[in-house]
């Protein structure tokens, strides 16, 4: 039996010295294929039963199923694989078989039994609770377990990129990306990672190619996934003038900002939210912020917090604070603490969001992480329409909402009029 494959898939095929092997790349780069091909030659190798998930259980019939019963008869085999569609299943004459499930029926994940191979095909819109279940139910008692992960990119704040790659608010980098798309094959420890592009696919017409290349003209981060298969920041960001420096960088120009010019914020949290505690200095001449302090912690209750920030009781710095936790302000208050709510009224967010955008350069100390990983890759919500929602963001930037109640006493020049900007500006 003779097959033509993609050759930047040959090696793929029969390499199983990883037990997970992650593929990600653009559109038509033929990863799917050569995943559904690699595991009906590992099937009819030994007898296994393999497992392949998505997301939604329905979408399998018209993918993955449909895929491999081409590839069976194009192989000529169909004869002696059956695929049957109730249940969806690939049976094969030595007992092997694949069956198919959706993490939205995670009831019907309980009854499978030694698996020991497990596709999930576009992993990224598994959620991560989702994979760390499926872990659990890769086990044999005598086969070497094997799972193998597809996906177009996605944004680095998915958890493929973090699990796989990097995790930059827990400090952990397993391998940056950037080496992957310049090696294109690369292996850590025991995981297999293969990066392809619709190049490599010598089966696909030009013509597709072209359609890929256009929409660098009209849709740079859907070009970035599609073309380049490269993982990044989906969306607009909020803040495009973001950057971090060192912290003594930072500080030499903080010290010697006036007094008045230094603002501190805080927003409330407990249990999935956050206490976020962020200090400020303004150079009010170059319109540029520095943040060159943070403090950021949960499932912290008042008192615990208030000790932890003692500090603030001797330098007696004014904290502005989210003025929806009353109560709490005055507890703060009460054990000495100047603090005072932040004012709030409908539309405070847009303006909130518009106030800080007006700075030239918003620049933090590399001693803030939660800070960084907040807002320096912080995008727009849409609508369901693909508009940007002004005042809503792909997370809850506890950080943000800090740096907004900390500036609420302070206007930036807006730099259309030239004047000092009020609440009503058309920003």
């Amino acid at each position: 039996m003779e097959k033509e494959v993609n050759p930047h898939f040959e090696d793929f095929l029969f390499d199983w010295n990883q037990k997970f092997q992650f593929l990600v790349g653009g559109y038509g780069s033929s990863k799917s294929y050569h995943v559904a091909l690699k595991i009906i030659l590992k099937l009819f190798e030994e007898k296994r039963t393999a497992l392949v998930v998505r997301e939604v259980y329905d979408t399998h019939r018209e993918s993955t199923h449909s895929l491999f019963e081409e590839i069976i008869e194009d192989l000529g085999l169909s004869h002696k694989v059956k695929c049957p569609t109730s249940p969806l299943q690939v049976r094969f004459p030595n007992g092997s078989k694949i069956i198919f499930k959706g993490m939205d029926k995670p009831v019907k994940l309980k009854s499978i039994n030694n698996i020991s191979l497990i596709w999930l095909e576009e992993c990224s819109e598994i959620k991560y609770a989702g994979f760390k279940e499926l872990l659990g139910r890769l086990r044999h008692p005598t086969l070497k377990l094997y799972m193998i992960l597809s996906t177009n990119p996605v944004s680095e704040d998915n958890w493929t990129f973090k699990h796989f790659f990097k995790d930059n608010r827990n400090k952990r980098t397993v391998l940056d990306d950037e080496e992957l798309y310049k090696k294109r094959t690369i292996v850590v420890g025991n995981t297999y990672y293969h990066h392809s592009l619709a190049d490599d696919n010598l089966f696909l017409p030009e013509s597709y190619i072209d359609q890929l290349e256009e929409m660098k003209e009209y849709d740079p981060d859907l070009y970035r996934v599609a073309r380049k298969g490269r993982f990044g920041i989906n969306g607009i960001r909020v803040l495009p003038q973001f950057i971090v420096k060192p912290h003594d960088e930072v500080m030499k120009e903080v010290t010697r900002m006036r007094p008045s010019m230094k603002k501190v914020g805080m927003d409330f949290g407990f249990e999935d939210s956050y206490n976020a505690v962020i200090r400020m200095a303004i150079d009010h001449d170059k319109k540029y912020l520095y943040i060159y302090w943070e403090y950021y912690k949960n499932k912290m209750t008042d008192d615990k917090t208030a000790e932890e920030l003692a500090e603030f009781k001797k330098t007696r710095e004014l904290i502005k604070a989210d003025s929806a936790e009353p109560k709490t302000i005055q507890f703060f208050k009460q054990n000495r603490f100047n603090m005072e709510g932040a004012t709030k009224f409908q539309g405070s967010r847009l303006q909130n969001t518009k106030k800080v955008k007006r700075f030239k350069k918003i620049i933090c100390s590399d001693n803030c992480p939660n800070t960084i990983y907040e807002l320096k890759d912080l995008t727009y919500k849409k609508d369901k329409l693909g508009e940007i929602i002004q005042d809503e963001f792909n997370i809850d930037a506890h950080t943000f909402s800090a740096v907004w109640y900390g500036l609420d006493d302070y206007e930036v020049a807006d730099l259309k009029g030239g004047g000092m900007a009020s609440g009503a500006s058309a920003w």
